[in-house]
């Protein structure tokens, strides 16, 4: 396993020059911007002076936006949704000159055009620049077995705009490490990493201590803990102490008001009522196909430690748990119905739950709610288990959209990685981005 993770890596990342391919991403997302202003410029003005001014000034505009959101949206959450807030307020400012200018005014029609292609082509070209052209490379001060975890989680979450470089470590008996501490400047040198990942302890500090003095190299320094948090969404429980809650309470913490959580939420739920009313029929009868009630009712822990009752159109067979023994649902769960399969898979068997949203049990956001009976042996087996109830649970959530049923602790531990992470991030973009790859999830990838 020695460097397997990452030799490949970093031999595809030498072909291209670390500089020039900051170069490639850079001029690439400003002629994808420009493309669509000039052509909308100079089928207005024609080919001259002026067309190209307002396109240039246009450009500028939505290349503004877009810088500014994908250095304020979190990079997990990925080019769609960063590329999404940037086309917003870009069509803001874009509005604004229009406006403003004398000669440049656009009909709304035409600035929706407009911001329909920035978007698009902005999302498509941030998400292959960061895949191929923009991956940043990370120089991991620990053994090459800590180097090994980085690049097999990098592999895991999928499509992360990093590659591992290698390790640096004082072990001597280490034959995969690029070298020793002492020897970090020169390996700096030679492999211009973007990002330095501490992973060990007694290494770390030493060459913290030398990334200091040489502050000139432009490198990029972050703890294990961190890289996670930033680069897959999720907060690694080995690394999890209890001052780390300090940051969800942080001075400098953004507030999320509990008022514009809860505005958010009944706003949504009311909507999405309004509109499947209709389905909402359709469905019931479908239910009432096999035998037993139509919606099913099942105690869950809310926030607080709060018990509520939680709905849900029935998928399962009645008396598909005997009494007093409480099981894991699972992905192709023999249990579950033919009707309940489809609503499994579509998801239209959360759709009661907005009636909990409506109450105040839930959110549309957040962790998914644990049954009692679970909680006991999930927080034995887990640490800090139970401080995912600092918050309502959610219909949706970012553990859902990134792992699938935890039928064991393990899988309990494992979105409980995610949850933390949302814990601490949550804001009104995080939850309109989580809603919006929500419905992408349900309508292109349907599972359960």
């Amino acid at each position: 396993m020695e460097a397997r993770a990452y030799s490949w890596a970093a031999d595809v990342a030498s072909a291209v020059k670390v500089g020039d391919a900051r170069w490639v991403a850079a001029a690439g997302r400003v002629l994808l911007v420009w493309v669509p202003c000039y052509t909308l410029m100079g089928h207005r003005f024609g080919p001259s002076g002026t067309a190209l001014a307002a396109s240039s000034l246009l450009t500028t505009v939505w290349l503004i936006s877009l810088r500014s959101a994908f250095a304020a949206v979190h990079l997990t959450l990925g080019s769609a949704i960063r590329s999404g807030v940037g086309t917003l307020t870009g069509m803001v400012g874009v509005s604004a000159v229009a406006l403003w200018v004398p000669g440049l005014g656009m009909s709304s029609s035409t600035i929706l055009a407009l911001a329909l292609s920035v978007f698009a082509l902005s999302a498509v070209w941030e998400s292959v620049a960061q895949r191929v052209v923009g991956k940043r490379r990370v120089l991991v001060i620990g053994t090459s077995s800590c180097a090994d975890a980085v690049a097999d989680a990098i592999s895991f979450e999928g499509h992360a705009p990093f590659t591992v470089v290698g390790a640096v470590d004082d072990e001597p008996d280490d034959p995969a490490r690029l070298g020793s501490v002492a020897e970090l400047s020169r390996i700096i040198d030679e492999q211009r990493p973007d990002l330095v990942v501490l992973t060990d302890a007694a290494s770390s500090a030493k060459a913290l201590d030398r990334l200091l003095d040489a502050p000139a190299s432009g490198v990029k320094i972050v703890g294990h803990a961190h890289f996670f948090d930033h680069a897959f969404g999720r907060i690694p429980l080995a690394d999890l102490k209890p001052t780390w809650f300090m940051s969800i309470f942080h001075l400098w913490q953004r507030p999320y008001t509990r008022f514009a959580k809860r505005t958010f939420d009944i706003a949504c739920a009311s909507l999405v009522l309004v509109v499947t009313a209709p389905l909402l029929l359709v469905i019931a009868g479908l239910v009432r196909l096999s035998h037993g009630p139509v919606i099913f009712r099942q105690t869950r822990v809310g926030e607080g430690g709060k018990h509520f009752t939680m709905f849900k159109f029935r998928t399962m067979r009645e008396g598909a748990e005997e009494p007093g023994r409480p099981a894991f649902a699972e992905r192709n769960d023999p249990r579950v119905t033919r009707v309940g399969r489809l609503l499994r898979r579509t998801h239209l068997d959360e759709l009661p739950q907005l009636w909990d949203v409506l109450k105040g049990d839930m959110s549309i956001v957040g962790p998914r709610p644990e049954r009692p009976e679970f909680i006991p042996m999930l927080e034995e087996a887990i640490p800090f288990f139970t401080r995912r109830l600092l918050v309502k649970p959610g219909i949706t959530g970012w553990a859902q959209l990134r792992r699938d049923y935890a039928s064991d602790a393990e899988g309990a531990a494992e979105k409980l990685s995610y949850d933390l992470w949302y814990l601490r991030h949550r804001n009104l973009v995080v939850d309109l981005a989580i809603c919006a790859k929500t419905v992408s999830a349900v309508l292109l990838r349907p599972g359960r």
